[in-house]
């Protein structure tokens, strides 16, 4: 009812890529110069614990973590760069690569291993929903290559985030087992309680209201996890179906849309989409703002699409 015109899709647009890297710009800050007071107070009072590792920083720049952080700027990012390579004039597709390379940066100064997951994801999507199958096959290889760069070298090893985001791949990682040690524990709770232990007991509310459950103890690390603890496998089957089914119907829409420019936004929104969801196995991602408003508002945009296709013809309006 309110972002009905092609205008108002662009403002957004350019207001979650603008915000974004200002965000990096601030992590960028945090990292070379040093965090501000607000954010220093906020790791002396125990953020530390988690974001300052080996000594170094992970950087969390105004979001609420570095999780957060890492993930948003991978899902902007991917935004960024398929913007990029869309039917717009020189100067917005090399503003929006610009950014596109700033965030990926942010992301990567954030030490988060699985936004690099959100990338891959969807990326395939967005070949795929392009329709060229060419480029589908070759980037394909050149992310396998990548991914075997990453997997099978030590080449950059000097560098801290690079090291970082390379143990994403490494299935000794500490912190990789520590979660699947918990989901095994979990499973054996679990298997009695098909509707889960109930609504905010896990995680910060389960700290804070729920500190006599024994689920109120275990750190969910996951989304997914954390809608299992909650709902148990009835609730997570549902929940998981309803987000599949946005994503495939966002697909069918966009893979229908004739008009070039608009198609290309709507196939960064849902390609965002498709990367958040399946790095929210890894952190709380999809639950978290501001990816969280991103998300649902991406999801109305792509639904209203084809109506904003008969309006008017989709352009940059900057």
């Amino acid at each position: 009812m309110i972002l009905n015109k092609n205008k108002h899709l662009d403002t957004f647009l350019v207001l979650i890529i603008g915000l974004s890297a200002l965000a990096a710009l601030n992590g960028i800050k945090q990292l070379y110069i040093g965090p501000s007071r607000g954010e220093q107070q906020f790791l002396d009072s125990g953020g530390s614990i988690t974001h300052i590792l080996w000594g170094r920083l992970r950087v969390f720049s105004f979001y609420s973590d570095a999780g957060q952080f890492g993930a948003s700027q991978a899902h902007i990012g991917l935004i960024a760069l398929i913007l990029a390579l869309g039917p717009f004039k020189l100067w917005k597709r090399i503003a929006f690569l610009a950014c596109a390379a700033l965030l990926l940066y942010g992301m990567l100064i954030s030490g988060t291993r699985g936004a690099l997951f959100a990338l891959v994801v969807g990326g395939f999507l967005a070949i795929f929903l392009s329709k060229k199958f060419k480029v589908l096959f070759w980037g394909g290889i050149l992310a396998i290559g990548f991914l075997g760069f990453l997997k099978f070298t030590h080449i950059g090893d000097g560098n801290y985030q690079i090291y970082r985001l390379r143990s994403a791949l490494n299935p000794k990682d500490p912190s990789l087992n520590v979660r699947f040690n918990t989901q095994r524990n979990l499973r054996v709770y679990m298997s009695t309680r098909p509707f889960g232990g109930g609504l905010g007991v896990i995680g910060a509310f389960g700290t804070q209201y729920n500190q006599d459950k024994y689920l109120s103890t275990v750190q969910p690390d996951s989304y997914f996890v954390k809608i299992w603890a909650m709902y148990g496998i009835v609730g997570l089957t549902l929940w998981l179906g309803i987000m599949l089914f946005i994503l495939g119907r966002c697909c069918g829409i966009v893979w229908k849309i004739e008009d070039e420019a608009l198609k290309i936004k709507m196939i960064a929104l849902t390609a965002g989409y498709a990367g958040v969801l399946f790095c929210s196995y890894g952190n709380e991602v999809i639950n978290t703002m501001p990816t969280s408003i991103v998300v649902y508002l991406s999801w109305v945009l792509v639904f209203s699409s084809p109506e904003l296709q008969n309006k008017e013809k989709s352009n940059l309006f900057l």
